[in-house]
């Protein structure tokens, strides 16, 4: 399988489509660990940066990203077009983050 070309814009330069097959989605839910929360908590009081989530964010958005592909390559997609990535908080108290990517699977 060749790769899947993912871009913001709504169509790739020089390569006009051929076909849209339709909207493609992924969402990936992650727990916050208790005690990763509290050394955030801890680092965001001094002013530094949060690395275990910031290493969290970027593993969920890479899955999103990764399914989404997937999924755009079963219905015979190279690229998904006009991709929007959303960030939620969710859970009782906010101990949950859902990453949700989201685009148009187009053959060029």
């Amino acid at each position: 399988m060749s790769e899947i070309i993912v871009s913001t814009t709504s169509r790739l330069e020089g390569r006009p489509a051929k076909d849209y097959l339709g909207i493609v989605t992924d969402e990936v839910i992650v727990g916050a660990n208790l005690f990763r929360d509290l050394f955030a908590s801890v680092r965001d009081i001094v002013g530094g940066r949060s690395g275990a989530y910031e290493d969290v964010l970027q593993r969920a958005r890479d899955q999103a990203l990764g399914e989404m592909r997937t999924r755009a390559a079963t219905l015979g997609a190279n690229a998904v077009v006009g991709v929007d990535l959303d960030y939620e908080v969710i859970g009782s108290n906010g101990s949950m983050l859902m990453v949700s990517a989201s685009g148009t699977a187009i053959l060029y």
